[in-house]
């Protein structure tokens, strides 16, 4: 079984590639960073805790939720659409 069978991502719906200073919004269903990336703001509907707002995550690091809006303050990623 793929990983998109078990997390639910349908690659055909598309992604948006967020580069640092630049807003993007959406459904999104994964944020795949692709560099060495920081968080200066995130809208989420099923995350709870700790706050992702200036966390900063490896490259190569996936995590996976129902996003609605993302901003990074340094580095790159890939929003996969939900």
């Amino acid at each position: 079984m793929s990983y998109s069978a078990v997390y639910g991502i349908d690659y055909a719906k598309g992604a948006v590639f967020v580069t640092n200073g630049t807003p993007a919004s959406g459904r999104f269903c994964a944020l795949h960073f692709t560099s060495n990336s920081q968080i200066s703001a995130i809208t989420t509907q099923n995350w709870t805790g700790v706050t992702l707002v200036g966390h900063q995550f490896d490259a190569g690091t996936i995590i996976y939720g129902v996003f609605t809006s993302l901003e990074l303050q340094s580095g790159h990623c890939i929003a996969y659409k939900l």
